[in-house]
């Protein structure tokens, strides 16, 4: 997570209001992965793993029917640490084809511009930059 927050301040620092496609995307991916570190923390299904899940699902109370379709109840019980494990299997996944997506959006805005200049001196996104991505995963 520190090269995460590191990005994000990078970000923050040279390109928010530049690139609003990128910064979305961005927040998504760093959204699933707090969401799929949290289901991971509640896997062990200790004490502290309970009651955290049951702090966070309590949180979510406030949109009707989210949390009985989450937990599969009104209770964290076996269906939700079920729940838990799938979600927390699929999340990077999804997460993956949406990092693809930012280094898409990213390419099409030109990320390599800090100042924000436009130039006409452009760098094709296939096949060298996206070679230089792949290797840089």
């Amino acid at each position: 997570f520190i090269l995460t927050y590191l990005h994000i301040l990078r970000g923050l620092n040279y390109s928010y209001s530049y690139l609003p496609l990128s910064w979305i995307t961005g927040l998504i991916i760093f959204l699933i992965s707090i969401v799929t570190a949290f289901m991971g923390y509640v896997l062990p299904w200790g004490q502290m793993s309970f009651w955290g899940a049951t702090v966070i699902t309590n949180l979510l109370y406030f949109i009707p029917g989210l949390v009985s379709w989450i937990c599969g109840g009104y209770i964290i019980s076996d269906p939700t640490l079920k729940r838990f494990f799938v979600l927390h299997f699929i999340f990077p996944f999804i997460a993956l084809c949406i990092v693809f997506i930012h280094i898409f959006f990213l390419h099409l805005q030109g990320s390599s511009n800090p100042l924000g200049y436009d130039t006409a001196l452009k760098i094709p996104f296939y096949p060298s930059l996206l070679c230089l991505d792949i290797k840089g995963l």
